[in-house]
């Protein structure tokens, strides 16, 4: 009877999902030279984060009379890659936020173009975590694997000014850490 054997293997594959290290998992061979992490280091924790953006309509800066959509800060769960929620993504400042309670922010390093209609690609360094924890250690984190995010479609004149608006987005964040 073959149904034990697909149940183990189902069972085995699953529990490759955990919240540990997963290294043998994410392949950075494949994204763009500019937010590939530095040799030396390894990737502590995989996330995916879902959740929005809320862009403003502002004046352009140095254009007077013209307006856009600006970036005011995002609001996502981070979750592991069987759907249990690890902690949380919010600013400004960005900050990184896990369940243990240990948090970080980041400076940005680059970002690359990633398909149309989606954030780019971003390559962060890491500030020392505060609280004991997962994002201790933590050195470069990287969003890719992007869906959505983007400014809104909807117009942004100088009638509109002030006017906020959320967009929906899910991005995968790598943590790496020092080898």
């Amino acid at each position: 009877m073959k149904t034990p054997t697909i149940l183990l293997s189902t069972l085995a594959l699953c529990a490759c999902s955990t919240t540990g290290p997963m290294s043998a998992r994410f392949n950075q061979d494949s994204l763009p030279d500019a937010i590939k992490v530095p040799a030396g280091h390894q990737v502590a924790w995989e996330t995916v984060g879902s959740g929005d953006i809320t862009y403003e309509c502002r004046d352009k800066a140095n254009a007077p009379g013209q307006t856009e959509w600006v970036f005011v800060g995002p609001r996502a769960v981070l979750r592991d890659r069987a759907g249990q929620i690890l902690g949380s993504y919010y600013g400004p400042p960005a900050t990184w936020e896990a369940s243990d309670g240990s948090k970080l922010t980041g400076t940005q390093l680059a970002v690359a173009p990633s398909s149309t209609g989606n954030l780019p690609f971003q390559l962060v360094k890491a500030n020392p975590a505060s609280g004991n924890g997962a994002l201790n250690g933590v050195s470069y984190i990287q969003r890719v694997a992007l869906k959505g995010g983007v400014a809104p479609a909807s117009e942004c004149s100088t009638g509109s000014r002030g006017k906020r608006e959320t967009v929906t987005y899910q991005a995968d964040y790598i943590f790496w850490k020092p080898v």
